[in-house]
């Protein structure tokens, strides 16, 4: 219990930078545990790389699983932010490993890109360690971590500061909240999409819609979603959310991001299940 406990945060980290979502993260580090118990630990003579080797190839495993997963999951799929805050542990590690942007992007690697750029980047794991993880050359690891930092640092370019985040948030909740069809074309990219992750939820958009004036329209048919609602601002992620309060408690969370043109993405999460961190 004892060596389990001490690399405990640490395989959380691993397992959520991994997966995006921090449910199932919690359940992944369960699993390790349970391995852990039935082994003969007699045999391993360094625990916390021999349980960080197991979460990340369990990791591995959903990540591959995971088109299969996403077939019953209703709309699009986002991952889940958590508060570092909250867990001092997770925060000490890497930061740029735990922004959202950096788990929005990593969507794009493949499971094995994807723990090298997280063992490497988040944890600075040497190459040769990483290879006996992935079952690979340090070479080979070398190469996919240098692989996933240039799909991160592509994806990148162009994003705005925190603070010129934040105010484009505020103006574009300005402008939605007050039907200002006008206003949020004009802060909106041409090709801006918008997603709404609720897995069912009513109200909630199912497909990614795309295109300025396609999403002003939108925002503009959804005015009876500001009816009493208060709006809290939280930094998470490395970005600003809008966190809207309705009826007592949480009903959905939301950001934006951009390239030099405008705001080119907008961000919903409406589904409970990934409401954890802006609850109060």
């Amino acid at each position: 219990m004892a060596e389990f406990t001490a690399v405990r945060p640490r395989l959380f980290g691993i397992a959520y930078r991994m997966l995006g979502s921090a449910s199932e993260a919690e359940d992944l580090v369960q699993e390790v545990w349970l391995r852990w118990q039935a082994y003969d630990r007699a045999s391993v003579a360094e625990p916390g790389a021999f349980l960080a080797t197991i979460a990340t190839r369990l990791s591995i495993n959903v990540l591959q699983s995971a088109r299969v997963r996403r077939e019953t999951y209703i709309g699009p799929w986002l991952p889940e932010p958590v508060d570092t805050a909250a867990d001092p542990h997770l925060g000490a590690e890497r930061g740029e490993a735990l922004e959202y942007a950096t788990l929005l992007l990593m969507e794009r690697l493949s499971p094995n890109e994807r723990a090298a750029y997280v063992l490497r980047e988040a944890f600075d794991y040497p190459y040769g360690q990483i290879a006996e993880v992935l079952g690979t050359t340090p070479a080979a690891a070398r190469q996919l971590a240098s692989r996933a930092r240039r799909h991160i640092a592509d994806g990148r370019r162009s994003r705005p500061a925190p603070h010129g985040q934040r105010e484009l948030l505020e103006a574009f909740m300005t402008a939605a909240r007050s039907g200002d069809m006008q206003g949020l074309e004009r802060l909106f990219a041409a090709d801006v999409v918008n997603i709404s992750d609720g897995n069912g939820a009513v109200k909630v958009a199912r497909k990614p819609l795309v295109g300025a004036t396609r999403v002003a329209k939108f925002l503009n048919s959804i005015t009876w979603l500001w009816d009493d609602v208060t709006i809290e601002w939280k930094d998470l992620g490395g970005r600003t959310w809008a966190v809207l309060h309705q009826n007592g408690g949480v009903y959905a969370a939301l950001t934006v991001d951009a390239n030099s043109t405008g705001i080119d993405q907008v961000l919903w999460l409406v589904a409970p299940e990934k409401l954890g961190a802006f609850q109060p």
